[in-house]
C-alpha cells in the first residue's frame, strides 16, 4: 500500500514520540496500584468502552478493588473530576458516564491521567486502575496493555489520510491483544502476545422494541450497530447517523420525531451511549428501546490470571 505524504509525516512525529518515550527522554509517572491500559490503534469504534466494562466486571467477581481513569472526552468541566454516575455527560464525557453507570465503580476523569489516578488514590486507597484508551497515554506508567484491533485496522492508513493512530508495529508495546469483529491474528504483527478473541453482540429483549422503529445513533461505526439489529431479526423502517459522542438538542428530537412519523415508524431504538446523551430529552422519544452491547471474552478466567500474573511479577521487579 502506498503511503500518503500527509500519514507518513504524521507518522514520523509518532515514531520519534514513541523512540523519546522508549529512551526514557520524556517523563513517565508511576502511581501506586498498578495501571492496566485498554486501548487501540484506530480512532473510535474498536469496543474500547463495552471492553473497560467486561473488565471492570470480571474484576468485580474476583474481589478485586478497582477504578477507571479516563479523559471524558466532550466534557465541557476542567480539571480531576469523580463522576456522579447520576449526572450529566456535559459534565463527565459520555462514554465514563456510561462506565460509571454500568458497573457502579468509581471513575474518575481528568486531562492528565496520572493526576486523576492521585485523586482516586487520595480518596480510595491503591488499587487498581483501568486506563481507558491508554495506549497512547504513554506519560503515565502501566502493568499491562490491553489493545483492541479490529479487520480495518490490518489495512488502513495512519492519520489523517486512514484512522490509525499509530503504525501496527507498535503492537509490539501490548501484551493482550484482543481480536474484535473477527479480526485475525495472523494480518497483525502479534508474535508473542497473549491472544485474546471477543465475541461482541447486543442484547435483545423481544418485548421492549417497538415495530418497525427508527435507529438512530451517533456512534464511531454506526453501520455495525444496525447489522447487529438486522442480524437479530429488527429491520430499521427509517435510520439517522449522528457524529461520534453526539450531545442531541432540542432540534435533533423534533427531527426523529419528524423521520418517525414520516416513515410510520412504530419508535426507536438507540444504543447505552445515545441513551446518555440524550439526558433530558430521553422521554420525548418514546418508545424508545436502548440496545446494550455485550461483551464476552473467551476463556476469560485464564485471561484475567494470566494478566494478574504478569501484574504481579512486574509489581515485584520494580
Amino acid at each position: 500500500m502506498r503511503v500518503h505524504p500527509l500519514s507518513a509525516i504524521y507518522g514520523g512525529v509518532v515514531g520519534v514520540r514513541n523512540l523519546l518515550y522508549d529512551r526514557r527522554l520524556l517523563p513517565v509517572r508511576r502511581l501506586q496500584g498498578p495501571v492496566v491500559s485498554i486501548g487501540n490503534l484506530s480512532t473510535g469504534g474498536s469496543g474500547k468502552t463495552p471492553f473497560v466494562i467486561l473488565l471492570g466486571e470480571l474484576l468485580k467477581r474476583r474481589g478485586i478493588d478497582f477504578d477507571v481513569l479516563s479523559r471524558g472526552y466532550g466534557r465541557k468541566s476542567q480539571g480531576v473530576v469523580l463522576v456522579d454516575p447520576g449526572g450529566l455527560p456535559l459534565d463527565f464525557g459520555d462514554e465514563p458516564l456510561l462506565i460509571a453507570r454500568r458497573l457502579q465503580a468509581p471513575v474518575v476523569v481528568g486531562e492528565e491521567r496520572y493526576n486523576a489516578g492521585r485523586l482516586a488514590e487520595a480518596r480510595l486507597g491503591p488499587r487498581v486502575h483501568l486506563l481507558d484508551d491508554g495506549f497512547q497515554h504513554r506519560g503515565l506508567a502501566r502493568h499491562f496493555d490491553v489493545v483492541l484491533v479490529t479487520p480495518d485496522d490490518a489495512r488502513d492508513q495512519l492519520l489523517p489520510v486512514g484512522r490509525l493512530r499509530e503504525r501496527l508495529t507498535a503492537l509490539c508495546r501490548a501484551d493482550a491483544v484482543v481480536l474484535t469483529n473477527s479480526a485475525a491474528a495472523g494480518d497483525f504483527p502479534v508474535a508473542g502476545k497473549m491472544i485474546w478473541r471477543l465475541r461482541r453482540g447486543i442484547v435483545i429483549e423481544d418485548a421492549s422494541i417497538p415495530e418497525r422503529p427508527v435507529v438512530f445513533c451517533g456512534i464511531a461505526r454506526p453501520q455495525n450497530f444496525v447489522l447487529q439489529l438486522r442480524t437479530a431479526g429488527i429491520e430499521p423502517a427509517a435510520e439517522a447517523f449522528f457524529r461520534d459522542h453526539h450531545a442531541y438538542t432540542e432540534k435533533d428530537v423534533r427531527d426523529l420525531l419528524h423521520l418517525r412519523s414520516r416513515s410510520e415508524a412504530g419508535g426507536f431504538v438507540t444504543t447505552e451511549k445515545d441513551a446518555v446523551n440524550l439526558a433530558g430529552y430521553f422521554e420525548a422519544l418514546a418508545p424508545l428501546a436502548v440496545i446494550p452491547v455485550k461483551m464476552e471474552l473467551a476463556d476469560a478466567d485464564n485471561a484475567l490470571d494470566a494478566m494478574l500474573q504478569v501484574i504481579e511479577d512486574r509489581q515485584q521487579r520494580s
